[in-house]
């Protein structure tokens, strides 16, 4: 089908200024885009009158957690409906492949507050290499949503390798992880992620990492780490991942680039300027922010990492011994854990968002604090109460952030957008949402932060370069036909956190491999994604390796 979008504002993802035209989409491709007015109705089989609208490339989610979700509920409007057309799955460390059974199993459990762990799921992979093809896979009449690229996680692959348990890898064992790495990026995997306060990547050591990186930059990838800190010894967190870059030679994407915590408030500036004084030494680093104040994980993240060791039902044993039980205590509340980035846990921070098990539900929406002092219980007890009850499997909101940091981050010259999304829970963050509307009405039109052009930059382009994207990320001729048109007037997010499953005002029209996927506002049912493999040139697309 050939559709012609007539007197747009085209904004096309490069930073350059708007300018009025006419845009051809044929079929998958982009086949024309000329002055406005200039293209006639005979040319199409429908046309859609653009005026008042921005058009621009499809956004490009550089931290998605919708691993399990693309499969399972596979509407995503979620992402849809803020006109994401991209997502780049893998992230923190934690997915499912590549996978043995055991390693299934566990990473099933230990991750079911980021993507649920839902019964009777054919899960009929092992290697990336599977788990694009599922993702290509056609079911119930379409693909995927979105078009999804993938990191090959580190603590997964570390899992497969060592256990979920502490340690150091022997030689052989550093090696085999290795070459699982080199496996999965062959079969189009595009970089690395880590967990750096999750089990067990948490466990390992800079040597560790530095060999890992070096395959992945050797095989022209990048790694994007989680680091070991996002509050005390943040800025020390950062200069570890940077100097890995550095020393390696492979590429650097820091996902989530905050500056949380009391101890960072207003210290963005820092951070900037170690990653300046990087670039300007030749190092290739680039980063992605969400648009808000809270974050969001899971509750047994706040666990020191020797409680953690070994797995779900190591962790609930400990948890159940009242000397250990002690021991975590003390580190929680008194020294700081380095699952809780080295903070002392502050209780009304914790808001509890999705649990596992239904009798915790009455429980979502409060904080460990609110529930505490309902209860007559201290703090302490109810986080140790709920991570029993509900298997490690609780989500929650954190609410760390500062809006300085923020923004000052959001300016920076290798910024990129994520959402960091979590889908599933009974009131998840509303991140998941609107991340992208929020970044271009509140943060774009409504406080001037950046100019419209440069916001969809950051919103597209220049994640499309760091991922090596063939023909993606630019409205050009020849290009993948991932369009979003909106009203830039109107544009807003309108998930909150008291309602957090609104789609947001302003998009109109989502193009996803030239199907409309929203289409005069309201969701077609389209599913045309594609997986986004690397290839051995080193470009990333759609295809068979």
């Amino acid at each position: 089908m050939k559709t012609l979008i007539s007197n747009a504002t085209l904004v096309d993802g490069s930073g350059a200024g708007r300018r009025p035209a006419d845009v051809l989409l044929d079929g998958p491709v982009i086949a024309r885009i000329a002055d406005a007015g200039s293209l006639t109705a005979a040319e199409a089989d429908r046309v859609i009158d653009a005026m008042g609208l921005v058009l621009s490339p499809g956004f490009i989610d550089m931290h998605a957690h919708s691993d399990l979700q693309l499969l399972v509920n596979r509407e995503h409007y979620a992402k849809l409906s803020q006109g994401v057309t991209t997502e780049l799955l893998g992230q923190d460390g934690l997915s499912y492949a590549p996978v043995d059974d055991a390693t299934l199993a566990g990473v099933r459990e230990k991750i079911a507050g980021w993507n649920d762990n839902p019964a009777g799921f054919d899960w009929n992979w092992r290697s990336v290499g599977e788990y694009l093809d599922r993702l290509d896979a056609e079911e119930d009449g379409g693909r995927i949503a979105t078009n999804a690229a993938y990191l090959v996680p580190q603590g997964t692959v570390r899992a497969m390798v060592m256990g979920f348990a502490e340690g150091d890898p022997t030689p052989e064992q550093q090696q085999q992880m290795q070459d699982l790495i080199r496996t999965a990026m062959q079969e189009g995997a595009v970089g690395m992620s880590s967990g750096l306060t999750y089990t067990p990547g948490m466990y390992a050591q800079t040597e560790e990492l530095a060999g890992l990186c070096r395959t992945v930059g050797e095989l022209g990838g990048f790694y994007a780490p989680h680091h070991r800190s996002y509050g005390k010894g943040a800025l020390e967190a950062y200069a570890e991942m940077i100097a890995l870059s550095r020393d390696t030679g492979c590429a650097l994407h820091l996902s989530h680039a905050t500056m949380n915590f009391a101890e960072n408030k207003g210290r963005a500036g820092e951070l900037l300027e170690l990653i300046d004084e990087a670039l300007d030494q030749g190092v290739d680093i680039t980063l992605d922010t969400y648009p808000y104040l809270p974050g969001a994980t899971t509750l047994s993240a706040i666990l020191p990492s020797w409680a953690s060791s070994g797995g779900t039902d190591a962790t609930l044993a400990r948890l159940a011994d009242p000397e250990t039980r002690a021991r975590v205590r003390e580190a929680v509340e008194i020294y700081g854990s380095d699952g809780c980035h080295g903070v002392v846990a502050e209780w009304d921070t914790l808001e509890i968002s999705g649990v596992q098990n239904p009798a915790l539900a009455g429980f979502v929406g409060q904080t460990i604090r609110d529930i505490a002092t309902a209860t007559g219980q201290e703090p302490f007890d109810v986080f140790v109460h709920i991570l029993m009850e509900d298997r490690l499997g609780t989500g929650i909101l954190q609410h760390v952030g500062h809006e300085e940091n923020v923004q000052a981050i959001m300016k920076h010259r290798t910024h990129t957008g994520g959402s960091d999304g979590l889908l599933v829970g009974a009131k998840p963050h509303p991140r998941a949402w609107g991340t992208f509307p929020r970044y271009l009405g509140h943060y774009s039109r409504d406080l001037g932060l950046l100019g419209l052009e440069e916001m969809v930059h950051h919103l597209s382009g220049r994640p499309a370069a760091r991922l090596k994207l063939h023909n993606r990320g630019l409205v050009r001729e020849g290009y993948a036909a991932d369009v979003v048109l909106f009203d830039p007037e109107t544009i807003r997010d309108e998930a909150t956190f008291e309602n957090p499953r609104q789609a947001a005002s302003g998009i109109q029209y989502v193009f996803v491999n030239g199907a409309a996927a929203i289409d005069g506002g309201q969701p077609t049912g389209a599913r045309a994604g594609r997986a986004l493999r690397r290839h051995s040139d080193g470009l990333t697309r759609e295809g068979q390796l």
